[in-house]
């Protein structure tokens, strides 16, 4: 039901049960007056959760990314939906439909809403992206790697004001841009926590273990997530959503390392004033703007604590010791499927380190290496199999590369663990 008409906005959840997906979940468990979940869809390694919140939430279908896990998802909604019992109409509410596969993923991102939640990690996401656009619905965006990988394709998609940012940094530019006229806009500025290695040398970084990666100072992500932060990766392909998102050249797109994470990204205009958002790190406030946007949710999360004393710094970033946001930003100038390569080559080199397979500055090593020998369409029209080849392409060659320069770390990641944030 359209929010314009006074009632609840229907809600698809798209990841439910990984880190953002459930923090939306909460959102929604506590503003049941302004949204309304009828879609969920997540990978399928947490059946029990999924169930449990279709049941809780009344939705109409759920998915599951990988076929698999259907089975065990229907039982887990049939044994969800006993423990529920008869309570406030549950007993006669029929269990919700169960979809398989990247199609089923499709189906519900496209499924009749007001607003669709992308929160699957990674490449996968760009099926539900481009269904969701197409079927209409506001997109509130928090998987970037769909829109940075399909680029022009997803952005042509797109009508103006169709994608709302999650990320915390987008979705500060997006607020703070509203003092100013689009005109008068001469800065983005990108907030970087650092990750855990800050002030670390080149050197010092090749002896990093997957623990130490996953060990961030102040978000709590899923692996994936947590070691882009770690390699500044993230921050690379934050740096070429903001250019697709609001329309800013490269140039005028720079990063600072906030440790803090209180300042999540500003705007500076044309008279020298700079707009800044600040609030604690809790992904809670920016999710609940996109699920409300353009309206704000009250009580979202804890608003800063004014009367203790409060130390912010800035400062620039070492490129040297990580070089992975000046290799995207020559990947997000040379345009068309190089994103692409860049964000599928990180892909394969992340899953490498986390099972012990790679060292940890060898992620970016070999990201750097398939960028410069990426030869995809640059500029012009890229359709979707453009860049569906070019992630192939840079996997393999990412894979290749990992096979040249294997070396054993001396503690790795579970698979379980790794599972834990891919489309929930």
């Amino acid at each position: 039901m359209d929010s314009s008409g006074g009632g609840p906005r229907d809600v698809v959840l798209l990841g439910s049960t990984g880190s953002i997906g459930i923090q939306a979940a909460d959102v929604i468990r506590r503003n049941l007056d302004r949204f309304r979940v009828t879609g969920l869809a997540a990978g399928g390694s947490n059946p029990g959760l999924l169930a449990s919140q279709a049941i809780e939430f009344g939705a109409e279908v759920v998915a599951m990314e990988r076929a698999p896990a259907v089975g065990t998802v229907q039982e887990a909604l049939r044994a969800a939906a006993d423990r529920a019992g008869g309570g406030a109409g549950r007993a006669a509410r029929p269990l919700p439909k169960v979809l398989a596969g990247p199609d089923g993923v499709a189906e519900v991102a496209a499924w009749p809403c007001d607003v669709v939640l992308n929160a699957v990690t990674g490449f996968s996401g760009l099926g539900a992206t481009l269904a969701a656009l197409g079927a209409g619905r506001v997109l509130a965006l928090a998987n970037k790697e769909s829109l940075i990988a399909g680029g022009p394709l997803v952005a042509g998609l797109a009508r103006p004001g169709q994608i709302v940012p999650v990320d915390s940094e987008h979705s500060a530019i997006a607020q703070c841009l509203r003092g100013g006229q689009a005109g008068e806009v001469a800065r983005l500025v990108l907030t970087a926590s650092g990750g855990p290695f800050l002030h670390r040398s080149r050197a010092e970084l090749e002896l990093v273990t997957p623990e130490q990666a996953l060990a961030h100072p102040t978000w709590n992500m899923g692996p994936v997530i947590t070691v882009n932060s770690a390699t500044l990766v993230n921050k690379g392909l934050e740096v070429i959503e903001a250019h697709l998102l609001f329309g800013i050249g490269f140039e005028a797109i720079e990063v600072v390392v906030h440790r803090q994470s209180v300042v999540h990204s500003m705007v500076e205009f044309t008279d020298g004033s700079t707009i800044a958002q600040a609030s604690p790190p809790d992904m809670r406030i920016p999710i609940a703007l996109a699920l409300g946007w353009p309206d704000r949710v009250a009580g979202a999360a804890p608003a800063i604590d004014w009367t203790g004393s409060h130390t912010w710094t800035f400062e620039p970033l070492d490129e040297e010791a990580f070089p992975a946001v000046r290799i995207a930003r020559e990947a997000g100038q040379a345009a068309g499927t190089t994103p692409a390569a860049y964000n599928a080559a990180n892909e394969v080199c992340v899953e490498a380190f986390l099972t012990g397979r790679l060292a940890f500055a060898g992620i970016v090593d070999i990201v750097a290496q398939v960028v410069s020998e990426h030869d995809g369409r640059r500029g012009g029209t890229v359709a979707l199999a453009d860049v569906l080849a070019a992630d192939r392409w840079a996997r393999d060659r990412a894979r290749e590369l990992t096979g040249t320069r294997v070396r054993r770390v001396p503690h790795r990641v579970d698979a379980a663990s790794r599972r834990g944030e891919s489309a929930g």
